[in-house]
């Protein structure tokens, strides 16, 4: 079993309302701060909209070296993770201060946008469009080569997830 797929996780992170003067009107926002709420030094943020059919599955790969952190800030959609044994997973992103943790080589398919879905991605390496796999086959291939110390970049692929937190933001697996 792939042991990277027990390492997705919810975080939740917490939500602030200022008020006007007369403590009618409220303003929500959300802050994250890489430092302390994200598992990874941020280098590419980069969005997911306009989706026009419910039947679009974007991602549908695995990276060998990103992790992301995967946020609806409008609507909704689906993420479904799949481990190289076939295990799946399915979350749901619907709340703007709720985001999907997923390490490296993690396969990843978004699916089910609402009309008015707009994901951000969080993303701890820049684009490199040679440590994406898209090919599934090839993908549990890697991750059996890893587990089994065969895997030729060996030193590409030492990834450790560094938690750097001063307060943990409540984690949570789906139901």
């Amino acid at each position: 079993m792939n042991q990277l797929i027990n390492k997705v996780k919810m975080l939740e992170f917490p939500k602030f309302v200022e008020k006007d003067e007369d403590g009618k009107w409220g303003r929500n926002f959300i802050a994250i701060t890489d430092s302390e709420s994200i598992p990874f030094e941020i280098k590419r943020i980069f969005y997911i909209y306009g989706v026009e059919s419910k039947e679009l599955v974007r991602g549908k790969h695995a990276n060998r070296k990103s992790e992301f952190v995967l946020f609806n800030i409008s609507g909704s959609s689906k993420v479904r993770i799949i481990s190289e044994d076939s295990r799946m997973e399915v979350y749901t992103l619907d709340r703007p201060n709720v985001g999907l943790y997923l390490p490296h080589m993690i396969w990843k398919e978004m699916y089910e946008f609402s009309e008015d879905s707009v994901m951000m991605v969080l993303s701890s390496e820049g684009y490199d469009a040679e440590e994406y796999i898209r090919n599934f086959d090839e993908f549990v291939h890697e991750v059996h080569a890893m587990r089994h110390g065969k895997y030729k970049n060996r030193e590409k692929r030492k990834q450790t997830v560094k938690w750097r937190r001063k307060e943990p933001c409540k984690l949570s697996t789906p139901s």
